[in-house]
């Protein structure tokens, strides 16, 4: 019993310490890729909103846990000033099942090899980007965050 106690805390522990925050202030490049739908969207038609740019994967567990926070966000913030745009690194079929079961109310593109190449590798998801009104990166998440976390994030953004 001592063993498998010792082995959760080292895991519980190597999941803590690889949640990372990375400040970033770079010019957001351009980006399209297709929806679900197979319609080529552009990160640049979002210019001029706060952006949460989430890279997620259907079989990753923390990445399950956002959704609904995210879900959230567009519901209380969608419209004008903000979005929530995810990236699916699993394929547009089973994104789109996942996005149904979910009820996911935000657009969600399907990874083709050009995010990672622009934004970088996700490395680890759930991987998430601010991209302020300036369509700026300012920051990358690395990790689970709480609605409360990202709510407290994109305010001070959306306020002008």
């Amino acid at each position: 019993m001592r063993l498998f106690i010792k082995i959760i805390a080292i895991i519980l522990m190597s999941f803590i310490f690889s949640i990372r925050v990375e400040p970033v202030s770079a010019g957001a490049a351009e980006l399209s890729l297709r929806d679900m739908n197979g319609d080529t969207v552009n990160l640049s038609d979002f210019k001029g909103r706060v952006i949460i740019l989430d890279f997620f994967a259907t079989w990753c567990p923390p990445c399950k846990q956002e959704i609904p926070h995210f879900i959230e966000l567009q519901k209380k913030y969608g419209g004008g000033k903000f979005i929530v745009i995810g990236i699916s690194l699993s394929g547009a079929s089973a994104t789109k099942a996942f996005a149904r079961k979910f009820g996911i109310n935000y657009p969600v593109l399907i990874e083709n090899g050009s995010a990672a190449a622009i934004y970088g590798p996700a490395r680890s998801i759930p991987m998430t980007l601010i991209i302020d009104r300036n369509f700026k990166v300012v920051q990358k998440y690395i990790g689970y965050k709480s609605k409360e976390f990202f709510e407290g994030v994109i305010k001070p953004y959306l306020e002008d």
